[in-house]
């Protein structure tokens, strides 16, 4: 039976004082890039609505921005682990891609992100706030990214 197998290399970048390895390859893979674009864009999520959530509230009273809120900041730190753990480990980029985790994660976040953002949108059309518009805007992207993350879950887990 033959096998294929692909060789990545990756660049590592190391100092004398720490044992800490970088793997900074793994920001030149496409799940690397997604998993950052998702991090900068749930920060930016996070960033609009708390520095406007008392601006908010003086006006309107709901709970579709918290909840939306709540979502952004758990998939936020969710998406910090794995990169995280995929720059500061030589194998775990590769290894956790072939699990079924990465694959939920994804799949959930991209879910809960798109109803938060939609619910969010709905109820803004009765009150127009262009800063928690944008939020909501940005959570559909990041909705979008996170279900390509988990098509890219899916086939790797399967092993295409």
């Amino acid at each position: 039976m033959s096998h294929s197998v692909t060789i990545t290399r990756t660049t590592t970048s190391t100092t004398n004082t720490s044992y800490i390895v970088l793997n900074t390859g793994y920001l030149k893979t496409f799940p690397g890039i997604l998993k950052l674009f998702e991090l900068i864009i749930g920060a930016s999520i996070v960033g609009i609505l708390a520095f406007n959530y008392q601006d908010y509230h003086r006006y309107f009273y709901g709970q579709q921005d918290l909840f939306h809120y709540l979502m952004a900041v758990t998939f936020m730190i969710g998406t910090f682990c794995l990169l995280l753990a995929c720059l500061t480990s030589l194998s775990t980029g590769g290894i956790i891609a072939k699990t079924i985790y990465e694959l939920i994660y994804h799949s959930v976040a991209a879910i809960l992100i798109l109803v938060s953002s939609t619910i969010l949108l709905l109820k803004l059309r009765d009150v127009k706030h262009d800063a928690y518009m944008a939020a909501g805007v940005l959570g559909l992207v990041n909705a979008v990214l996170y279900f390509i993350s988990a098509f890219l879950a899916h086939r790797s887990y399967r092993g295409i």
